[in-house]
């Protein structure tokens, strides 16, 4: 990895031209004469677009902002997209924009800020981005964040043309912060920039309202929202069938490959994976968020497969399956395995518009209680079993989540907007019921220890009740069987 010739980055135009003259006559550039800094001056294309076409959400995400105006007349609304994080030393993490700035904007840029200044009708909507890195004083060449280290940025006037909303330099919005008056509210935990900021000028509740009121927005997906959701189902699949055609590699190496081959899939078609894979084999399967994925494959063991493509819009799928890593369920696995699909198919039918969010969460618990008790491990009747919360022992957790832009989507939604809610045509949830028998768990028979079942699918809430967008992969043992032995031909 290249040297950065520059320690930091300037705060704004006229501090850029003064600081590089500067840091040239104190020699900090090393090698840099003011023949070649003259040189780097000039000589340079012309690369501006003109004519660019908005971005596809672009209709969608102007719908967002007036129900956010709608809802906080006459305040400043101040939504930023985050900064870039240290990995370590000089090195940052990849970038992704938070989820509301993205939601609002399509926007994907580090250091953005949308910013809607009240008006007499309503709000006027501003993006602060970076601009093109400076070819003058010689930003684009010798700071670290110039377009030859990191590439070429849109400039303020192509910004304005995807994304439809006038365009500003982000490095003039502090300042306009501080000067502003009125009320303001502004999304925490982003940019520690802005938020000094607005020290002065708002509250943690004023600000979480507008927190929670961006959560629930998005608990009804509107139809560019679904199609992201479809393809990143799809996606999935298929990265679903890759790690199957490369268990045997797997098996002579580790979880990671199967981590590996699965994001690959992720950075070809989409952006990133959408949250941690669990690759988890044998008895990690019994750990929830399993996602060190250093463990063996072994023949004979189960693999437990929760991973999601993340779009490039930034919409991500949530699915698992668990699969025998030599294609053939035992007897054990394949009768807890069946209770899983049977519980799933319950929670999976109470899914319609009307019902209750709990209520598919209810129905998959009961199966698994009544299994559990007809297995003999704990003492009926199911209703008892329930009432006391004695199946959680062994399925531990929530039958399911809002899915979206976030994999625990609409996470700052009130309870009584989100789980105490009733389904609406456009939400999307998870439905994954899950089995876990600990390896060290005494009070069941040997046989089931160190097997841990989940099957979960992505179910978009219909007019008529509901579609699985995941319904590609199939969930049914002998089925999997069947997909299993065709793709390993």
């Amino acid at each position: 990895m290249a040297d950065e010739l520059t320690p930091d980055t300037p705060e704004t135009p006229e501090e850029s031209e003064e600081q590089a003259i500067k840091q040239r006559k104190n020699g900090l550039y090393p090698g840099v004469s003011d023949e070649l800094a003259e040189n780097m001056r000039s000589g340079w294309a012309d690369t501006e677009l003109h004519d660019l076409a908005p971005i596809a959400q672009a209709g969608h995400t102007a719908d967002r902002r007036a129900a956010l105006s709608a809802r906080f007349p006459g305040e400043r609304l101040v939504i930023p997209a985050g900064n870039l994080k240290t990995r370590s030393n000089d090195t940052e993490y990849g970038f992704r924009a938070s989820t509301e700035y993205a939601y609002l904007t399509g926007d994907q840029t580090h250091d953005g800020v949308l910013v809607l200044e009240p008006s007499e009708d309503g709000h006027q909507a501003t993006i602060y981005l970076l601009p093109r890195s400076n070819r003058e004083n010689g930003e684009f060449w010798l700071d670290g964040m110039g377009e030859l280290w990191v590439g070429r940025r849109n400039s303020l006037a192509e910004a304005e043309q995807l994304l439809g909303i006038p365009a500003k330099d982000v490095r003039e919005l502090p300042e306009r912060l501080k000067e502003a008056t009125g009320p303001v509210r502004n999304v925490r935990g982003h940019d520690a920039g802005i938020e000094a900021a607005l020290t002065d000028k708002v509250t943690a509740e004023r600000d979480e309202e507008l927190r929670v009121f961006l959560s629930e927005a998005r608990l009804v997906k509107d139809a560019f929202e679904v199609a992201e959701l479809q393809k990143a189902c799809d996606s999935t699949a298929r990265g679903f069938e890759d790690v199957v055609k490369v268990l045997d590699k797997a098996e002579a190496t580790s979880e990671r490959y199967i981590e590996g081959t699965f994001f690959l899939r992720a950075r070809v078609e989409g952006n990133d994976v959408g949250y941690g894979s669990i690759c988890a084999s044998g008895p990690h399967a019994c750990t929830l968020h399993w996602v060190r994925n250093d463990g063996p494959v072994r023949s004979g063991d189960l693999l437990l497969l929760d991973a999601g493509v993340e779009t490039t819009e930034l919409y991500t799928a949530d699915v698992t399956r668990t699969l025998p890593v030599n294609g053939r369920y035992t007897e054990i696995q394949r009768k807890i395995y069946d209770a899983v699909y049977e519980a799933q198919e319950a929670g999976i039918a109470a899914v319609k518009p009307g019902a209750s969010y709990r209520d598919f969460h209810d129905a998959a618990q009961r199966v698994l209680a009544e299994k559990l008790v007809e297995w003999g491990l704990v003492e009926g009747p199911a209703e008892r079993v329930l009432e006391l919360g004695l199946q959680r022992r062994w399925t531990l957790h929530g039958t399911g989540h809002m899915l979206g832009m976030d994999v625990h989507d609409c996470a700052a939604a009130r309870t009584e907007a989100y789980v105490d809610c009733t389904l609406e045509p456009g939400m999307c949830l998870t439905v994954e019921p899950g089995l876990y028998f600990q390896a060290d768990d005494l009070t069941v028979p040997e046989e089931y220890r160190g097997i841990g079942v989940r099957i979960e699918d992505d179910i978009l809430v219909t007019e008529d009740g509901n579609r699985n967008l995941s319904a590609a992969l199939p969930r049914r043992s002998d089925e999997v069987e069947a997909w299993m032995a065709g793709l390993k031909g």
